[in-house]
């Protein structure tokens, strides 16, 4: 009740200042419309509205308990120069929303300001009442003015935020790779290089120690070559793309520390990227289950329902695995969501595991597959 006591109090001081930074942006942007200034004062105006939005939104989040979702940032187009900023700026719904709710809230914040200190120093025992029903007033508009347009632009909001998700992985997965080249394969042809160079400087004086340094170096070759094959597995496997998502999940079983049952009822292959991040995310769950769940079998399931593509790994492990617990799960739920899956945890103590992962389905373009 005191914080929305204190919201209330504090409407009348930040209303005064929305509606007086509104109207000041409103008169001068109109009355200079017909100058050069005139329209950009006024968007600049509209930048500035999204800012007391943001600010209300927060107070709102603090005091009221209401999350609203921030509205997307204005679309920027490259080479569009200075006069479709402007244009932008100025057909940007959210800004106005927001002017009209400065407008309004003047009015409002005299009247919950004045109702509120009535209540705190005369009508004591009407207070909790009073001020649930103005707060509630107050969430309604915060949630009708300051979210996001509609549905479509709270979506875009959405795929901005897995957007830097799906960016973010991108970079550290390359320098996964970089980090993986230098420190193993390159690190590794360039010791046989110089091995080779001093078996070369041998031939002549030493044949029987030239051809002793000649065979480590094949042996060096062999697992280089295995490195090699091993990130390339990792970037993107060839079975994979060759004989499909069935066989791939079967190859990663083959190589887990316990055996693994990998059942797949998938009448028809789905998108490659899809795929891909199929067959990434049960890979990473066998990870899990050859270092931490203890287990003695593991199940992979796939199969279609809709249009929708689900995953389950299962173990008989010791459980307690939890995406905050550090073995990856967190990470895989952030990529899942950036392509509008789900991922779901079920590890109660003493196990055992199940993890489901949903997908969204898409259909392999007939030009594209293989195999």
């Amino acid at each position: 009740m005191w914080k929305e006591v204190g919201h209330l109090l504090l409407n009348l001081p930040l209303s005064l200042l929305a509606f007086v930074y509104v109207t000041v942006a409103v008169a001068v942007g109109a009355a200079l419309s017909v100058t050069v200034v005139g329209l950009p004062l006024l968007a600049a105006g509209l930048a500035g509205a999204r800012l007391v939005g943001r600010v209300e939104r927060a107070r709102a989040r603090g005091l009221l308990g209401v999350r609203v979702e921030e509205p997307s940032r204005l679309p920027r187009r490259p080479g569009g120069g200075p006069v479709a900023a402007v244009w932008a700026a100025l057909r940007d719904a959210v800004a106005w929303r927001t002017m009209l709710y400065g407008f309004v809230r003047l009015p409002w914040g005299v009247v919950t300001f004045a109702v509120t200190l009535v209540a705190v120093l005369v009508l004591w025992p009407a207070l909790p009442y009073l001020a649930r029903v103005m707060a509630n007033a107050d969430r309604a508009m915060v949630r009708g003015l300051l979210g996001p347009s509609d549905e479509l632009e709270r979506r875009v909001a959405e795929l901005e935020s897995d957007r830097g998700v799906v960016v973010d992985t991108a970079a550290a997965d390359l320098r996964r790779i970089e980090r993986d080249l230098h420190d193993g394969a390159q690190a590794r042809l360039v010791a046989l290089a110089m091995d080779l160079g001093l078996a070369k400087e041998k031939a002549t004086e030493d044949p029987e120690a030239a051809a002793r340094m000649v065979e480590e170096a094949h042996g060096e070759v062999k697992l280089a070559l295995r490195e090699l094959r091993d990130l390339a597995r990792g970037i993107h496997p060839a079975v994979l793309t060759d004989r499909g998502l069935d066989a791939a999940l079967s190859s990663v079983a083959s190589r887990c520390t316990v055996p693994v049952t990998v059942t797949a009822d998938l009448p028809e292959r789905p998108a490659e990227a899809i795929e891909g991040i199929a067959y990434f995310t049960v890979s990473e769950l066998l990870q899990n289950v050859s270092k931490h769940a203890r287990a003695t079998r593991a199940t992979v399931d796939v199969w279609r329902t809709g249009d929708r593509l689900l995953l389950q790994v299962t173990d008989n492990g010791h459980g307690g695995a939890h995406p905050a617990r550090g073995t990856g799960l967190a990470g895989l739920a952030e990529r899942l969501d950036a392509v509008d899956g789900l991922f779901v945890v079920d590890s109660p103590d003493g196990g055992p595991t199940t993890i489901t992962a949903e997908l969204p389905w898409r259909s392999r373009r007939k030009d594209g597959a293989r195999g």
